[in-house]
């Protein structure tokens, strides 16, 4: 399955009790904060046909507002302790400014890179950067955000996502056929069948 409720219910109920033990470690709230603020979004990322539904396609009046909620408390009381935030603190952080749009129109977007540029500081990893890039199309343009992804190439050359996000930033540059290759081998590489669909539904809408 493409989201495993199971799994990620036991994730967060094991989560709660280490916070219970520790509650004033930054990173357990940060990581519960993120989990929860995921979880919240579950019946949303995937389309009654099994084809998986981006952040910016979501129906968001389909997340769980309650969890939404409680990552927000979460989120809001670390920034309040004025201590220097971890990953979890700052990928929840992230998650909380995704969340707290009511349309994707509406997303901070300067505040997205600027969250990222404290994380790609402690989590330097290719991942975090191509994260950051997409988080920068938005406010740069794809050619910007293209220019980052493509830097990456030695070190994601065998990751889907970094050829999806190539292919999708290529789509709004109007360069089709790129576009089209690579799709084919983001699709060559996704192990996921929700992924797999979404990727074709792209690739054969370039025409």
């Amino acid at each position: 399955d493409p989201v495993r409720h199971d799994l990620t219910a036991e994730a967060i109920r094991l989560t709660r009790l280490i916070r219970a033990l520790v509650p004033d470690d930054g990173e357990v709230a940060g990581l519960l904060a993120l989990m929860l603020l995921t979880e919240a979004r579950r019946t949303a990322r995937i389309s009654a046909s099994g084809e998986l539904v981006t952040l910016v396609e979501q129906d968001r009046g389909t997340w769980d507002a309650g969890l939404i909620a409680e990552g927000h408390r979460l989120v809001r009381e670390r920034l309040a302790a004025g201590v220097a935030p971890g990953r979890y603190q700052i990928l929840a952080a992230i998650s909380a400014v995704h969340t707290s749009a009511r349309d994707v129109r509406d997303t901070d977007w300067w505040q997205v890179v600027a969250l990222y540029d404290q994380l790609v500081r402690l989590d330097p990893s290719p991942i975090i950067a191509l994260n950051r890039a997409i988080a920068v199309a938005e406010l740069d343009g794809p050619e910007v955000a293209l220019a980052a992804v493509d830097r990456l190439e030695d070190k994601l050359a065998g990751y889907h996502l970094y050829h999806a996000t190539r292919a999708d930033l290529l789509r709004r540059l109007s360069r089709g056929q790129e576009s089209r290759a690579a799709y084919d081998t983001a699709i060559e590489l996704a192990g996921n069948t929700a992924e797999i669909a979404y990727l074709t539904r792209r690739r054969d809408q370039l025409g």
